[in-house]
């Protein structure tokens, strides 16, 4: 299958990351070869992508707002659960994954997988069915960081298992009166945390698997954040724990 990512970041990404196959490169007539845009053909030319330029109607049909640019690619690669935990253990650091339980919107997951990858997570893992997968839509909401994180599509429940077979601890982000706040929480442990669905949280059978429940302090007037932002937040609290627990005291 060959689809097309549109969007210069996402396309940028893409070309950095050379995680799967490249077939072309398609500019808009009259857009400046400048800036992150002069990167990208730089790179398309360093790779040996073909690059053509089209009318700019051409262009703007293979996607959402594509900047004037689009690249043809082939299907995301997926991993495997013994990769994640590898790059935890190439980085020589306690794994720190995303668990997404039936995350259905790609703005959404877009964001998720982001701020994943931001926080230096080491990979992402999704159901393997009733959830949105890496869409083009989906590299395009992430900025293209879904290019350089490692994602695995896996029954959920199977694969909270066997992380707590191998010494991770399953934390999921809930606001039911038994969770704990952050503070409470070994949040710089090896961790997989587990964001739920946008309408009904965490199915039951995985949040049965949960070690603990994660509650964010809440002090203003709406009851709940949407997914994507609660987990944002979630992955945050995770780093800053790390940072804190790697870092001498000043005082």
């Amino acid at each position: 299958m060959r689809e097309w990512i549109t969007g210069r970041n996402p396309v940028y990404e893409v070309l950095r990351a050379r995680r799967r196959p490249i077939y072309r490169l398609r500019l808009a007539q009259g857009a400046e070869v400048k800036g992150r845009l002069a990167e990208i053909v730089r790179l398309a030319n360093a790779g040996g992508i073909p690059v053509e330029t089209t009318p700019r109607s051409q262009v703007d049909s293979l996607g959402e707002n594509p900047q004037g640019v689009a690249l043809q690619v082939g299907d995301y690669p997926y991993s495997d659960l013994p990769t994640l935990l590898a790059e935890a253990h190439r980085r020589s650091e306690p794994p720190l994954l995303l668990v997404l339980d039936l995350i259905q919107n790609p703005q959404n997951l877009g964001i998720l997988l982001r701020t994943a990858e931001a926080v230096g997570a080491h990979g992402v893992i999704l159901p393997l069915a009733r959830s949105v997968g890496v869409t083009p839509a989906v590299v395009h909401a992430s900025a293209g960081a879904s290019e350089h994180l490692r994602i695995a599509r896996l029954n959920l429940a199977q694969a909270l298992e066997r992380l707590k077979s191998s010494g991770v601890w399953v934390v999921g982000l809930d606001m039911a009166p038994e969770a704990q706040p952050p503070q409470a929480l070994p949040l710089d442990a090896p961790l997989a945390l587990v964001v739920g669905s946008e309408g009904e949280g965490m199915r039951p059978l995985v949040r049965r698997q949960c070690d603990f429940l994660l509650r964010l302090p809440m002090r203003g007037q709406v009851e709940s954040l949407n997914a994507a932002a609660a987990g944002s937040i979630a992955l945050y609290l995770c780093l800053l724990a790390r940072q804190a627990h790697s870092s001498p005291s000043p005082f």
